[in-house]
């Protein structure tokens, strides 16, 4: 059904470059029949992609520490406790079963696309992409804002870059397209050393800290008489934890990206598209693994760091304002020290949005073209990448790269998606009947709920800021669907051994196929309808085929066509097809046929009454309307010699 195209340029064949793979997953899209099961033993190992969702995860630790000390004075510590433990009872077992459920990198957002169906399962998931988006942009842009402010404030930089953020951060979001458009496989390698250096210095800035707190006996008495004052006992402390977590839910950012770039864990030779048993196990050591080390860093980074900074340090124009951990390494290592643990911190900050730009490359491409609302150069890597870095520049631009008019927006998108994640586990849970882990995942969904309920109305920028992703996601995904409204969108076509017989027997003569709408289907309604196209086109005898169409979902864009044959009433050939749009699938047979036959086919339509501009609305929404003049445009566009073309006639 594909007409020949002239060799792409060599600029375009590398934009595009891996553009057949990126359908894979789940909603792989080719232009024949589904070929058997495949191994899928391909990727990296485990905690190498968990380096790449770590330089996110991990590097929260560069801002989490001030962030609780920010919200919760001297309970800090306790409250991050309380983070760990919805981390590991909640958000961990929660994303745990989402590999499971879906592992194919479309995460939660695929377990809520099957609960809906038609346009309104369409907007849900684009609602939800729009989220996602902002999750992952911010992270790109809040990430680089971060990263440029711990490089403006080193002491020994400060006098000369302390009016170049914008431009450091722009530069930074540059730098990080350039390495995804080399190629996944070198952020990757980038993440992994990142990831091992920033963590090592950690270690080192938490071990001397500790011994800090040890040889100064006083800093750990003086800390649990302040807090005893303040808050009186262990309940009252529990009590004003659980008020301010919504406040430190930054902490949990890292499980989407988790799942999202699940495809490029490696798993077991023997795994197959089907049945990834070995990357479902390995993805579930990278969230397990990733946990576990961020919340032994989370605890005692929070405590270190309360005990041993002064608290008006953390507050705006402190020298531990957004770098608690930095100004340790250079109180008590030095400024040599303290200067490639910032170096170390920069980079990671600024390398943590290769995990949102991984999360984005493997979630976007998996629903906007399959549902025709995106271009087929979508599929690809390098287009999206700069896509998304222009997109990037005028969230930075917009924002004047600041890290506090981002963080709303941030904690918003990632808590929307752990949220709905919970619910997804919930419903998957109930449906298969797991009661204990049914209650379980309840629970979390409705912990999950509050701190995204808080969290928008203490900072509704959030939620304006996503608005306005989604209102984007929306526009433009209408506007593709709308401009690829005629594009032949079937991507095979397979025919039952009747329907071919009536082919063959056809192909002998004149191939004149008739477009009817099923109704009663009874001896009158075919026996009229010959009739009818006998008298609109001058045609003598009874030599036809019927093809009726039964549309399923129209707001699907992509399938494959299925052709079954029936004779009925003893003389009426009549072939069936159940397809998203009436014009496309007529279309997709009709080029089927001449191209299996080598003979030019016809199909004889009758005109639809009503409004061409209803009509066209109804084919665009419904995939029924104005059919014979969309079923020749379809055709136009898919095949642009004339003499080549079958032919459609109307009456």
């Amino acid at each position: 059904m594909a007409t020949t195209e002239p060799p792409p340029s060599r600029m375009r064949a590398w934009m595009l470059e891996g553009l057949a793979d990126m359908g894979k997953g789940g909603h792989q899209v080719t232009q024949t029949a589904p070929e058997p099961e495949q191994h899928v033993h391909q990727g990296q190992r485990w905690w190498r992609v968990m380096c790449l969702t770590g330089v996110d995860y991990f590097s929260t630790l560069g801002y989490q520490p001030g962030i609780a000390a920010l919200a919760a004075g001297l309970l800090s510590p306790v409250a991050t406790i309380v983070l760990v433990i919805v981390t590991l009872a909640g958000a961990l077992p929660v994303y745990r079963r989402v590999a499971e459920e879906s592992p194919h990198g479309e995460g939660s957002i695929a377990m809520l696309e099957r609960l809906l169906s038609f346009w309104k399962g369409k907007l849900f998931v684009l609602t939800l992409l729009g989220f996602a988006a902002t999750d992952f942009l911010i992270t790109i842009t809040l990430s680089a804002a971060d990263a440029s402010t711990h490089l403006v404030e080193n002491p020994h930089l400060t006098s000369m870059l302390h009016d170049k953020q914008m431009l450091i951060t722009l530069i930074l979001v540059a730098l990080l397209g350039a390495v995804f458009l080399k190629g996944f496989l070198e952020a990757i390698g980038v993440a992994v050393y990142l990831v091992a250096a920033y963590l090592s210095l950690n270690v080192v800035v938490v071990i001397v800290g500790m011994w800090h707190v040890v040889t100064q006996e006083h800093v750990v008495t003086d800390w649990t008489s302040a807090l005893t004052t303040e808050h009186g006992n262990v309940f009252a402390m529990i009590g004003v934890s659980l008020l301010v977590f919504p406040k430190l839910a930054l902490g949990l950012s890292g499980f989407e990206t988790g799942v999202a770039v699940m495809p490029h864990v490696e798993g077991d030779p023997d795994d197959t598209h089907d049945n990834p048993e070995g990357r479902i196990r390995d993805t579930k050591k990278l969230l397990t693994t990733a946990a576990l080390i961020m919340s032994v860093f989370l605890i005692a980074t929070s405590f270190i760091t309360t005990v041993l900074i002064p608290e008006k340090e953390f507050k705006a124009g402190g020298q531990a304002n957004g770098r608690a951990l930095a100004y340790l390494s250079h109180e008590y290592l030095g400024n040599a020290f303290g200067t490639v643990y910032d170096l170390s911190t920069i980079a990671i900050l600024w390398f943590a949005g290769a995990s949102a730009m991984a999360g984005l490359l493997n979630l976007m491409p998996r629903y906007l073209p399959r549902y025709g609302m995106a271009p087929h150069w979508a599929r690809a890597v390098r287009p999206m990448v700069i896509v998304f870095t222009l997109i990037a520049f005028l969230v930075t631009w917009i924002f004047d790269a600041s890290v506090d008019a981002q963080g709303g927006a941030y904690a918003t998108g990632v808590l929307v998606l752990m949220s709905s994640a919970a619910i997804a586990v919930t419903i998957a849970a109930r449906r298969a009947q797991q009661r204990n882990w049914t209650v379980v995942f309840g629970v979390v969904s409705a912990v999950l709920l509050y701190v995204t309920v808080v969290n928008v109305i203490e900072r509704p920028d959030g939620v304006k800021i996503g608005a306005c992703f989604i209102a984007g996601i929306i526009l433009v995904s209408l506007l593709s669907r709308l401009a690829r409204a005629f594009e032949l969108r079937v991507t095979s076509v397979q025919l039952d051994p009747m329907a071919e017989r009536f082919i063959r027997d056809v192909a002998s003569r004149k191939i004149r196929f008739v477009a009817n709408e099923p109704d009663r289907r009874d001896k009158a309604e075919y026996r009229d309808k010959i009739e009818q196209i006998r008298n609109d086109n001058d045609i003598p005898g009874e030599d036809f085929v019927f093809v009726e169409v039964t549309v399923l979902d129209a707001s699907e864009f992509e399938a494959g066509l299925t052709v079954r044959g029936e004779v009925l009433h003893g003389r009426y050939r009549v072939l069936t097809l159940e397809s998203s749009s009436i014009p496309n699938a007529l279309a997709a047979l009709m080029l089927h046929v001449r191209d299996s036959t080598g003979r030019i086919p016809h199909m004889y339509f009758e005109w639809t009454e009503g409004n061409p501009f209803a009509n066209f609305l109804r084919f665009f929404l419904f995939g029924q309307g104005e059919v014979a003049p969309v079923t020749r445009e379809v055709l136009r566009e898919a095949e642009p010699d004339r003499t080549r073309r079958p032919r459609v006639h109307t009456g």
